[in-house]
């Protein structure tokens, strides 16, 4: 079987287990990857940018090779290749349980139970939920949704489009770096800055095939490019600024402002300005945005590796010709 149809297989089987049963229960490898992270940082931590890079080389690296390794050693099988890969993705990402906690919390303001969506929010983001009231965390919600589709759904299946097994494990190795140590806290301003200018790079194309899906697939499309268009750029983060502002535009809902954050506040930019304050009920709406731009990721990424497969086939054929 070609390597590009084991691929379309396979993720589509891993997006099939990740939709029926979400992340797995015990023994998920994202964890024990951070476990090992937390380790090796452990033995490496210095107030240093070199100590920090050599931290995420060891670790992302480590993980991308190891990937590889395992990769190749199916190669020989196509039914292992596409297990393998749909192991993989499934691994990685995490739209169901995404949704799931954000509807958690949707569900704990709908019923009016404000203390239960504090205490239910750490678990999505992580912001400081006590200060903030039912509109805030609704829309500290709907902000996580759109990131997170981004970072637990299409980046990773852009990756493994490109580089297979390898693109999946590798990118989420290095988000979840991003997550570990690439905050701006004293302890990790410099430790941390490798891991996050990395996460930058590896986040750029599927944070733009995040926004363009989500101006296809949201209620406003042309609400979407233009909160895109105007405000993105204005976000602190590279890659959130066009999947927030994107989101916003599609659902018609302001996005941004004031937050607390690990220890500190933050003043953000709003995004989409014209829009609405958010609300409760937009929380399902989002999630629902963020399925269907994971299910056209998919079928993005299907047709790219296939189309990829057939260039490379007529270049060769040209070159023995």
């Amino acid at each position: 079987m070609r390597a590009d149809r084991m691929f379309v297989y396979g993720s589509i089987a891993g997006l099939a287990c990740d939709l029926l049963l979400g992340d797995p229960r015990r023994g998920h490898p994202v964890a024990a990857f951070g476990r090992a992270a937390g380790a090796v940082e452990r033995v490496l931590w210095r107030d240093h940018r070199g100590w920090g890079a050599l931290h995420s080389l060891l670790c992302a690296g480590g993980a991308a090779a190891a990937a590889a390794l395992v990769a190749r050693g199916a190669r020989g099988s196509s039914a292992a290749s596409v297990a393998l890969t749909a192991a993989a993705t499934w691994s990685v990402v995490g739209g169901t349980s995404l949704g799931r906690e954000a509807r958690a919390i949707g569900g704990a303001l709908a019923a009016g139970d404000v203390e239960l969506a504090r205490e239910r929010l750490p678990h999505l983001c992580g912001r400081d939920p006590q200060s903030l009231d039912e509109q805030q965390i609704a829309r500290a919600v709907v902000e996580s949704v759109a990131e997170n589709t981004s970072d637990a759904v299409v980046g990773a299946l852009v990756w493994g489009a490109v580089a297979g097994v390898p693109g999946l494990v590798g990118f989420r190795a290095v988000n979840t770096l991003d997550a570990m140590v690439g905050h701006l806290s004293p302890q990790y301003r410099k430790f941390g800055w490798a891991s996050a200018r990395l996460d930058d790079v590896a986040g750029w194309p599927g944070a733009r095939l995040t926004a363009g899906l989500t101006a296809l697939a949201g209620a406003d499309g042309r609400g979407a490019v233009r909160a895109w268009r105007a405000d993105a750029g204005r976000h602190p983060s590279p890659n959130a600024g066009p999947v927030e502002a994107s989101f916003a535009g599609a659902l018609g809902v302001r996005l941004g402002g004031t937050l607390s954050y690990g220890g500190r506040v933050e003043h953000r930019p709003v995004l989409n300005a014209e829009g609405r304050a958010v609300e409760f009920g937009d929380i399902e709406r989002a999630v629902r945005l963020s399925r269907r731009v994971g299910f056209l990721t998919l079928a993005v990424c299907a047709a790219g590796r296939v189309t990829g497969h057939a260039l490379r086939a007529r270049r060769a054929r040209r070159r023995r010709g």
